[in-house]
């Protein structure tokens, strides 16, 4: 089962995340008004550009943006989520291991100590965040059965390899768990709300090019500054 797991399958899960998702990028990209902003965008390339890169990283950056630093305690929770949802999978000592002894390739690892840090701040963050969804009338009237299903669906990995880490004894169980988990999340990207994770970078760099273009690369109403 482990093999079939971290060998077909792995292999089955990134090829369906990276096909799905570089589909999403083509219907979004083919979908914009490119006959209406082409003058504009091609008349500009260097605000077009300069727009886009600010937008994207002002919203990457903690508190960078007017919007996150609105709401403080859920920009902090929204990135503590993300930093265990994608930063600590990719400097986990254990999965640099797999990549290395697959295709001899590595690099440095992040401290045990710190990826068990921030795992747990993830989960807490995660928890913080559905909670919200149900306590605040504004979030919990848009809220759907899928938005919980993706919030599962995300900390499922992480709760069952923190398990897997830490359990004494044969933890296979915990470990398979943790990799079919991990599987479905990928897998879920391309096909849910999940698949903002390439989706983001074109939204913002659109939204960060019509500021930088259309309005001189003004600040305007700040949502994207």
């Amino acid at each position: 089962m482990y093999a079939f797991l971290t060998g077909p399958m792995l292999w089955l899960s990134f090829a369906i995340c990276i096909l799905g998702c570089a589909w999403r990028v083509y219907k979004y990209v083919k979908g914009l008004n490119w006959q209406l902003d082409r003058v504009a965008y091609g008349k500009y390339p260097d605000l077009a550009f300069k727009g886009a890169m600010k937008s994207i990283f002002h919203w990457l950056i903690p508190f960078a943006s007017c919007s996150w630093r609105a709401k403080p305690v859920f920009a902090a929770a929204f990135f503590l989520l993300h930093i265990g949802l994608v930063i600590v999978p990719l400097f986990l000592y254990a999965h640099i291991m797999i990549v290395a002894e697959r295709f001899g390739v590595s690099w440095p690892a992040m401290p045990d100590g710190l990826a068990d840090i921030l795992t747990i701040l993830s989960i807490l963050a995660g928890v913080f965040i559905l909670l919200r969804r149900f306590a605040l009338s504004e979030v919990r009237i848009i809220t759907t059965r899928q938005d919980i299903m993706i919030m599962a669906i995300s900390l499922a990995p992480l709760v069952t390899g923190f398990v897997a880490a830490h359990q004494s004894g044969d933890g296979n169980g915990w470990l398979l768990a943790h990799i079919i988990t991990g599987e479905i999340w990928l897998i879920a990207v391309p096909f849910t709300k999940l698949s903002h994770a390439v989706l983001f970078f074109c939204s913002r760099a659109q939204i960060g090019i019509d500021f930088g273009v259309k309005r001189g690369g003004q600040r305007g109403s700040g949502i994207v500054w």
